[in-house]
């Protein structure tokens, strides 16, 4: 019933989430609001547009496109 995953996996998983839940609070900080369906990488770009003087609403568009 149930799927095998590769040993490690889940802690991956897990690792992954956390690291996009900083990610994610980081940007929240920075004033970029509702992030939730940004990629990491588009998080991280907006983030450096905001520290670069960016708007946090300039940014977050720009970086998803």
């Amino acid at each position: 019933m149930g799927t095998t995953l590769a040993p490690g996996y889940r802690e991956v998983d897990m690792a992954d989430r956390s690291r996009l839940h900083d990610l994610r609070q980081q940007a929240h900080d920075k004033g970029i609001q509702g992030n939730s369906k940004m990629t990491e990488g588009q998080l991280r770009q907006a983030m450096k547009k905001v520290d670069k003087g960016a708007s946090p609403q300039a940014a977050k568009r720009e970086a998803r496109g």
